[in-house]
């Protein structure tokens, strides 16, 4: 039972770690669905934590990949971060008083809207990159504040990294080819992470064991997914549609065990 549950533990890290490298998101919004019903975590809120260290420690491992390469525009990346610090800090003490099972449903909700709204992106990303400077800062300045606070705030609350809100974010806000979004986003899931997993963690919702057996697989994976990722840059519409029907899948199936244990209409 041991091994089989290090295994799981192992095996879900390393594909948080690949998505991660991969896209700079989708693996911390699919970590809590894998410890919950792939590795067998029973609370929700543990989950949630031990999700939160996992992904922080991945994501900070996979941020080392791509700032070799230069694909992290610091100066964005800093500010994204620090607003989203603040938001995340205010979104897991909400997140740790809200109902569990609830929470799982508003998850697997959110998960949905995300792989839509991923979907129906427009093209032409990356097209008039503005670096943060003087010149930009009045422009710049409130979009960066403004969408990291936001998705600081529900990264904090249900216990993800954050990146799959972040990078679109990012080429909204500066209009960053996506590859750089990839990397600059790394910084601030690394960041909401510790934020959420230190409140998390005083709280004792963290499950120490798991969470290292999840990093151990997640470094292994990240390495992966970055190499990959470097050599789809030129043209991701196809893998990025394929993991938001991935992650549409998995949001209705958490929608629907979490409406089961919620409402009682479906086994849990």
């Amino acid at each position: 039972m041991i091994a089989a549950l290090d295994i799981a533990s192992v095996g879900s890290g390393s594909l948080v770690g690949f998505v991660l490298g991969l896209i700079g998101g989708g693996g911390s919004i699919l970590a809590v669905p894998l410890l919950v019903y792939v590795v067998g975590v029973g609370s929700p809120h543990i989950a949630i934590g031990t999700s939160s260290v996992a992904v922080a420690l991945s994501a900070f491992s996979n941020l080392v990949g791509h700032a070799r390469v230069g694909n992290v525009r610091w100066p964005c990346a800093l500010v994204f971060s620090a607003a989203g610090i603040a938001g995340a800090a205010v979104g897991s003490a909400i997140g740790k008083r809200f109902d569990g099972q609830k929470l799982l449903l508003l998850f697997g909700l959110l998960m949905i809207v995300i792989a839509v709204m991923m979907l129906v992106r427009k093209k032409g990303d990356g097209v008039a990159f503005q670096s943060l400077g003087r010149a930009t800062a009045r422009t710049l300045l409130p979009r960066l504040l403004g969408m990291g606070g936001l998705v600081g705030g529900l990264s904090g609350f249900f216990g993800i990294g954050g990146g799959f809100l972040i990078v679109p974010g990012l080429m909204g806000a500066a209009r960053m080819p996506m590859i750089m979004a990839i990397g600059s986003s790394l910084v601030a899931v690394t960041a909401f992470g510790i934020t959420t997993a230190v409140s998390y963690a005083l709280s004792g919702l963290v499950d120490w064991r798991i969470a290292a057996l999840f990093v151990a697989g997640g470094i292994a994976g990240g390495i992966g997914g970055t190499l990959l990722a470097h050599r789809l840059a030129a043209g991701k519409t196809l893998l990025t549609h394929v993991f938001a029907g991935i992650v549409a899948l998995v949001g209705l199936y958490v929608v629907w065990r979490g409406y089961g244990a919620v409402f009682g209409g479906v086994a849990t």
